[in-house]
């Protein structure tokens, strides 16, 4: 799936159209892309986050099903960055991108889901991930959108998680 596809699906929509007059200092802030390689009949969740600084509130545009507007409850103050809606990523040349990698460092479990947040980090534009593989496993990855490069990759296990709870 390509992200400008989805981002015009989003900007030709009356949803948005209305809440861009009602709101015209909204800006990007925010992607969320949860992409189920196990299922079949997968249910793939393409979210694109809108913050709007004269309310301090973040509205959620949600993309399966038609496009649904949804505000986003969020009890800190920080002011989200923005992130270009000019550079565009296909996730099934991400996804091409995390196997070779995987095979590069010979880790040859199986991806079952990638979830990435597009957000504005040191300037630049970053898918970050987290993918899950067969046999509890999980990657840590950063994309840097811009040089279209992987820039940080690292495999974990869920054990290793639940060791970071619990302490």
């Amino acid at each position: 799936m390509n992200s400008q596809f989805l981002l015009e699906k989003l900007e030709n929509s009356e949803e948005y159209k209305k809440f861009m007059k009602e709101n015209e200092d909204a800006y990007f802030c925010s992607g969320f892309f949860d992409i189920d390689l196990a299922e079949k009949n997968s249910k793939n969740k393409y979210h694109f986050d809108f913050f709007v600084p004269s309310s301090k509130k973040t509205f959620s545009f949600e993309i399966e099903n038609g496009i649904k507007l949804v505000p986003l409850e969020r009890d800190y103050e920080i002011v989200l960055k923005k992130v270009s809606m000019k550079n565009h990523f296909d996730l099934d040349e991400v996804k091409n991108m995390i196997l070779e990698e995987m095979e590069k460092k010979k880790i040859n479990n199986k991806l079952q889901k990638m979830i990435f947040s597009l957000q504005n980090k040191e300037g630049k534009d970053f898918l970050i991930g987290t993918i899950f593989l067969s046999g509890l496993g999980l990657l840590k990855v950063d994309i840097d959108i811009n040089s279209n490069q992987i820039t940080e990759f690292e495999k974990k296990s869920l054990f290793d998680m639940m060791k970071i709870v619990r302490k």
